[in-house]
Formats: structure tokens, sequence, C-alpha cells
């Protein structure tokens, strides 16, 4: 099993997505337990503050230091396994290697970040790592943490039914995955590829590693430049680009 502690000011964000698919039959069969905290519960003044203006000016608000710090001391206090990340976009980008590492952790406790940000100390000071799910600006961190928990609980044992559809979903292996057909076989003249309909076996298992590779070589090619690829792959890819030029 797998925990996450996910700290935010808007923890209700959460409660609708944790509470369909995958994700919910994981906590109800106990793989993965998902514990949301208020961040406004460890702040101590009157009016709960939980941001403050930043030091030497400037525009928005920006995280304060105390009540995460307060959190983050209770929580680690009941284990010594937790692992704490912080989503921000000048973190380093999800990708599933990462999501693999996370998934060998035990409590990974998550902090959404807000406003212009967290107060530098916290990233110093209290933090494992950094994650941005991409180049992009979101209100808060609430969505990324809610990707990463998705991504995270699939390589859980025993969330997916089928534990072979991980190996061959799109960058488990760094490869996207080859295209799927399903009945009919014929709709308005778009037929399926008739190997997927021959039954032999190892004819589709070729089809689909060379589609993998295909389907890789033109919408994503900057995957195939980290992949050390296998004699056979190799020579399989050399053949789609002659065939795509």
């Amino acid at each position: 099993m797998i925990k996450f502690d996910v700290l935010s000011i808007f923890p209700e964000m959460f409660s609708s997505p944790l509470n369909f698919s995958l994700l919910k039959k994981a906590q109800d069969r106990g793989l993965i337990d998902i514990c949301l905290h208020d961040i406004r519960a460890w702040a101590f003044d009157k009016q709960k503050m939980t941001d403050d203006a930043p030091y030497g000016g400037g525009c928005g608000m920006v995280m304060k230091v105390e009540p995460l710090a307060n959190a983050l001391a209770e929580i680690k206090s009941k284990t010594n396994e937790a692992y704490t990340v912080l989503m921000t976009p000048q973190g380093e980008t999800f990708n599933q290697k990462i999501a693999a590492e996370l998934a060998g952790k035990k409590e990974i406790i998550i902090i959404c970040g807000r406003y212009e940000g967290v107060d530098e100390r916290i990233r110093i000071h209290l933090v494992d790592r950094e994650i941005s799910i991409g180049d992009f600006i979101l209100t808060g961190g609430e969505l990324s943490a809610l990707v990463v928990i998705d991504a995270v609980s699939r390589l859980v044992p025993g969330v997916l039914g089928n534990a072979a559809s991980i190996c061959s979903e799109s960058f488990s292996r760094g490869l996207l995955e080859y295209p799927q057909y399903t009945r009919p076989a014929d709709y308005k003249d778009w037929r399926v590829p008739e190997v997927l309909l021959s039954g032999n076996h190892a004819e589709i298992e070729h089809w689909r590693k060379r589609e993998a590779l295909r389907r890789t070589y033109k919408r994503r090619p900057d995957l195939l430049e980290k992949m050390v690829l296998s004699a056979e792959e190799a020579e399989k890819l050399a053949q789609i680009k002659a065939e795509e030029t």
C-alpha cells in the first residue's frame, strides 16, 4: 500500500475526482490511502493566514513557511518514511520514470503550491522533490497533485485489473502506444488492419512493435533519442524512416 498526504488550502477540490473509477476502487480495497489536509489547520493566528505579501514588494502573495512547517512536522512525527513533494511550475517535468520512482515510496506528502509560490525556505529545508506537470500555469497545485496521484497509483500492484496492461501503455518503455481497434471490423469502409483479425499472435505482436515505433517517430521523435533500441527495434525504425520519407 502507498499513502498520500495532500496539503492544500482547498482540500475540497479533491473530493469528486478521488471518489470515482480506479482511485476509488483502489482506496476501497486498501491498496492506496489518500489523506487530505487543510493547511489552515496549522495556521495559529486568529485569521488562519497561510499567505502573506512578499518581502521586497511585488504583486501577489506567498505561502507562509510556518503553517506548512507545522503540518509537515506533525505528519512526519507519525512516520519516518514520508517523502515530500512540492507541486510547482519550477519543478522537474513529471514523466513515467518519476511516477515509477514515487510508486516505490511508502508515504508521499504532496504540497499544493498557490499564488506566487511558497516561501523559499520551504523549498530549501522541507521538500525532497519539486515536480511540475508541464510548461504552463495553473491556478494552484491541486490539479497537478491529482495527476501525480493517478499516475503513481496505477503502478501500485493490484490497482489495475490487468497488470500486463501497464507494460503496453504509452511511455512505459519510452514509446507511444500502438494503435488500438475494437468492433466493428468495418465501419463506413474504415477497416481494422487485417493482421489484427488474423489470429496470428506473433504477427500481431510484430505489427504492434513496429507501429509503436512508427507513432513515436512521427509524433515524439525526442523520445527515441533517449532510448536504447535493440537491434530488432533499430532495424524496424530504419525501415519506418525509409517508408515515411
